[in-house]
C-alpha cells in the first residue's frame, strides 16, 4: 500500500505539496492531495498513479510516489524541476493496497 500524499509533505526536488485542488478531505490533520496540485516551487501539478479513488471529483495522489509536471524551476534548474514527483507521505493512511 502506497502512503497517502498531503499539503506539506515533500516533494523530490525539495519543494514541498500546496493543496488547492480540494478543501473536504484530511489525513492527520491536513488536506489530501489530489490531481493538479502544485508544489511550493510554483507549479509542478501532480499526476495521480491510482484511477478508482476520487475527492471531489478528482483523483487521489498518493506516495507510490506520483508523478509530478515540471515546477517554475525547470529551466533554468532542471534536474528534479523538471519531474517533481512526490517524496513522502503519511506515516498512517495508505491507499490503493494489495
Amino acid at each position: 500500500m502506497a502512503p497517502v500524499h498531503r499539503n506539506g509533505d515533500p516533494r523530490v526536488c525539495g519543494a514541498s505539496t500546496v493543496v488547492v485542488n480540494q478543501t473536504t478531505t484530511y489525513s492527520e490533520g491536513q488536506l489530501w492531495a489530489v490531481e493538479g496540485d502544485p508544489n511550493s516551487h510554483g507549479e509542478g501539478g501532480l499526476i495521480p498513479s491510482g484511477s478508482t479513488v476520487y475527492i471531489e471529483g478528482k483523483l487521489i495522489i498518493v506516495h507510490a510516489p506520483d508523478a509530478a509536471s515540471p515546477d517554475l524551476l525547470c529551466p533554468p534548474f532542471n534536474g528534479l524541476h523538471c519531474a517533481p514527483a512526490t517524496a513522502g507521505g503519511s506515516p498512517k493512511t495508505f491507499a490503493y493496497g494489495g
